[in-house]
């Protein structure tokens, strides 16, 4: 059986690196570097240099569900129009 995680390198701050990640986060980070108009590996050297601890690919899925939760939130507490 194949694993859901797959390993993929990317260059971060000019040296090449590997995060290990599922298919969901991979989009997911896709998604957000498009919405702000920047390259994965500009988003992926912004997550590395805020994280506190642990390994870059947790850092990376809590980022996407982060990210994914505060819109979540934001939506749900938009006021719906009256009709």
């Amino acid at each position: 059986m194949k694993s859901p995680v797959v390993k993929r390198s990317i260059v971060v701050a000019g040296h090449k690196t590997s995060v290990s990640l599922e298919e969901a986060f991979w989009n997911g980070m896709k998604e957000i570097s498009g919405l702000r108009d920047m390259t994965l590996s500009e988003l992926v050297g912004e997550i590395d240099s805020n994280r506190q601890q642990g390994n870059l690919s947790s850092a990376i899925r809590l980022f996407v569900l982060d990210y994914f939760r505060t819109r979540a939130i934001a939506a749900s507490s938009d006021p719906k129009p009256q009709g």
